[in-house]
This record gives structure tokens, C-alpha cells and sequence, in this order.
């Protein structure tokens, strides 16, 4: 064995690189414990209305159970900072020697999902706790993002004429229903559902909203009208009334 000089040296060089291995893993050890590395303030930079200090601090608690600063793995701190409720993204930084920085963008409710969950400004569903007043979205799994992108257009446009949407279904074969605040529900179909829609703001004010009986019901199902339908009365039910696009 003596005689292999190649031989010696390969084993030289794995010994070698075998001690500087233990020397760095020594460092290391070293460097994990010493308090300069501990973490000594996070700071948050955005305002939050949601999230509060609390789950902050017990989510860097749970992050730096067993390390410090050094250690610190920001990619899980991250995960763990956007499974809170009324977190949407998160950005996590170390600042040297012992601060650590975190941002939030905090979901911002623009509707319910059904009974289970809300929808954010994206068209995004989360679950979160709320009890302020929001309008109702039903539909597909996949459907938020494109009611959430309809419900700002519908909403917009119904200003015009003193009404606001509080319901919008869509069914599996996507199909739009729209009930309003005051109680009328309008049926728009799978086709050519922004023209009929628009079609029944044009005209509403010189046909519809000229009834001084109440409407439960517009059916815009049709190429050039509609048909009405009034609540149920006392003599029995009342027939459903057409109306025109363009006067009644």
C-alpha cells in the first residue's frame, strides 16, 4: 500500500476534505448558538387591519423553535405566515444581525361564497371570519374570479338606476342569475349575457321602473324584450307580463 503513491493521495485529499467537512459542521454549531444571532424585534411593513401581532409572533415562535436568526428557513416561515386566515402573500427578510422584516398583503372581502367561505378583490376564495355585509356569490368552483370581474360590472351599471346587486349564481352549465337589493331577480341565460344585461339598464326607467306594483322577476331571456312577473296576490297568481326592449 505504501508503494501507491496515487493511492496515498487520493486517501490524503479524502481525509482532507473529510476534516474540513467536521470543521464547518463544528463552525456552524457554533455560529447557531451564539446570541448575536438570536432574533431580537420583527418588524411588520404594512399596515394591517386583519392580521394581528399575536399570530405573527406565535408563527415566528413556531418557526424558531429549535434555531435562531441563522437558521431560520424563510420559505417555510412564508408558508406558515400565508396559511393565516387573512393573509394572501407574505415576504419574509433577515436584517442583520438579529431583525427580522415581514410584509403582508391582506385579503380584502369583495363577496360571500355561498354559505362556506368569502372572495377576495382577485376572485379568490379564503376562509376568514366576518360579519359585515357582503353581496353573495354562487356558483362552480372555478367560477369566482369571472363573477367577482361581472359583479364590478353589474354593480357599476346599476348605480345608473338606484339598484345594487346582493346575489350573483351561476349554474354548472353557467347560466347568470342576478338578485337585487330590492328584491327583483333577473334572469339572464349562458348567451349574450352583458348585451341582454345592458338592455334591461338602458330601459328601465321608461318601462320597469314606471310600475308602481312591485317586480319579483325579469326574465331578459329574449332577443328583443323580456317578460315580467309580479309577486303573488291575494286573487291568486298573476301572470307574467312581457315588456320590449325599447318601450313598453
Amino acid at each position: 500500500m505504501w508503494g501507491k503513491p496515487a493511492f496515498l493521495n487520493g486517501l490524503a485529499n479524502a481525509l482532507f476534505a473529510a476534516a474540513a467537512l467536521l470543521a464547518l459542521q463544528f463552525a456552524w454549531t457554533i455560529a447557531t448558538r451564539l446570541p448575536v444571532f438570536a432574533l431580537q424585534e420583527v418588524t411588520v411593513g404594512s399596515e394591517l387591519t386583519r392580521v394581528t401581532r399575536n399570530q405573527i409572533e406565535d408563527v415566528v415562535r413556531r418557526e424558531l423553535a429549535t434555531g435562531n436568526l441563522l437558521t431560520l428557513d424563510l420559505v417555510a416561515v412564508r408558508f406558515a405566515f400565508e396559511k393565516l386566515p387573512w393573509v394572501r402573500q407574505a415576504q419574509v427578510r433577515r436584517r442583520w444581525p438579529g431583525r427580522l422584516e415581514v410584509a403582508f398583503e391582506e385579503h380584502v372581502p369583495l363577496a360571500r361564497w355561498a354559505n362556506t367561505a368569502l372572495v377576495n378583490t382577485h376572485g379568490e376564495v379564503f376562509k376568514a371570519a366576518y360579519d359585515g355585509e357582503l353581496p353573495v356569490f354562487i356558483g362552480p368552483d372555478d367560477a369566482s374570479r369571472e363573477i367577482a370581474i361581472q359583479f364590478r360590472y353589474f354593480h357599476r351599471s346599476l348605480q345608473a338606476i338606484g339598484h345594487a346587486p346582493v346575489q350573483i349564481q351561476v349554474s354548472p352549465r353557467r347560466a347568470w342569475r342576478l338578485q337585487l337589493q330590492s328584491g327583483l331577480t333577473l334572469e339572464l341565460g349562458r348567451e349574450q349575457v352583458e348585451a341582454r344585461f345592458a338592455r334591461f339598464v338602458e330601459v328601465y326607467d321608461r318601462t320597469l321602473g314606471r310600475f308602481e306594483q312591485r317586480i319579483d322577476h325579469v326574465d331578459l331571456r329574449y332577443a328583443n324584450g323580456f317578460a315580467v312577473r309580479f309577486p303573488d296576490q291575494r286573487q291568486g297568481r298573476s301572470e307574467p307580463k312581457r315588456g320590449r326592449g325599447r318601450g313598453t
